[in-house]
């Protein structure tokens, strides 16, 4: 697409707050005995349009979860989020996941499941109608959340990028 990147390039005048999405013990076998780790997927977000994920791995939890919020800074995206909704509705598919959000009006609440709420309420969107089909695999959810998500366009930028007006990108 011609558009404009919504990546966020600073992260420093941010107040992110950080969302546990899932955690995962995992157990390796050695000669020596068992050795577990564990994988934590952490979404943060301002709650006014910026949002990323991150995943850390580490041998305690406490450690996996910085990990992941550290990694989650570094891949921050910017969202068109009005009136506590979203422009438009949207489709994603990451891996056997697939996502299809769509706007809501005032009062609607965030419905949503599991790892999609927590994408979906981080980025601070309050009104919104979501549903995953396939896998409910928190990795992939969160993925093609973000993913449906960093597609999203609003009508400035879509006119902005056709070369019209603004009225002419809602007439036709």
């Amino acid at each position: 697409m011609a558009g404009k990147s919504n990546r966020v390039k600073s992260t420093n005048d941010l107040e992110l707050k950080d969302r546990l999405v899932a955690i995962n013990r995992v157990t390796k076998v050695t000669k020596g005995g068992r050795t577990f780790s564990f994988s934590a997927i952490v979404v943060v977000g301002n709650e006014d349009g910026i949002v990323g994920w991150g995943l850390g791995k580490a041998s305690e939890v406490t450690t996996a979860i910085a990990k992941g919020v550290e990694a989650a800074k570094k891949n921050l995206i910017q969202v068109p989020v009005r009136k506590g909704t979203i422009p438009h509705e949207q489709l994603a598919k990451f891996g056997g996941a697939l996502v299809y959000i769509k706007p809501a009006s005032h009062g609607t609440g965030v419905k949503a499941g599991g790892a999609m709420r927590a994408v979906l309420e981080s980025v601070g969107v309050t009104d919104v109608l979501a549903k995953s089909k396939g896998s409910s695999n928190p990795h992939n959810l969160v993925k093609a959340t973000m993913a449906a998500l960093s597609e999203l366009r609003d009508a400035y930028t879509v006119a902005q990028n056709r070369g019209v007006a603004l009225e002419k990108v809602f007439k036709g």
